[in-house]
């Protein structure tokens, strides 16, 4: 797994490359807390160029959500493949956040 981040009027995306599992979820779990370590952060992350998601990446996206809560920010997540989605719908945690097909409308929804 790789993630950059780059700001975008003012609302941080994170892009995640490759596969996010049990190996490396701590890194992710990390890179998107401290991103959301500023009150009022809106966050978008970037799933063009993701391949796998276990649950353990999916825990991580939820312990950034509650800490989007807690600092009055915002998490959109962008451009998942059908394969993620699934695992997205299947789990429950498409109704937890709010999904775009691409980045670049995730800034906007989240106004950027």
């Amino acid at each position: 797994m790789n993630i950059t981040e780059e700001s975008v009027n003012g609302v941080t995306v994170l892009r995640a490359v490759g596969r996010i599992d049990s190996g490396n979820a701590g890194e992710f779990e990390t890179v998107l807390v401290a991103a959301m370590s500023a009150e009022g952060t809106r966050l978008v992350v970037d799933m063009a160029q993701l391949s796998y998601i276990s649950s353990a990446g999916l825990r991580c996206l939820l312990v950034a959500a509650k800490a989007a809560r807690t600092k009055r920010g915002a998490i959109a997540l962008s451009a998942m493949a059908a394969h993620i989605r699934e695992v997205f719908d299947v789990s429950g945690f498409s109704s937890l956040f709010e999904i775009h097909p691409d980045a670049a409308s995730a800034v906007t929804a989240l106004g950027g």
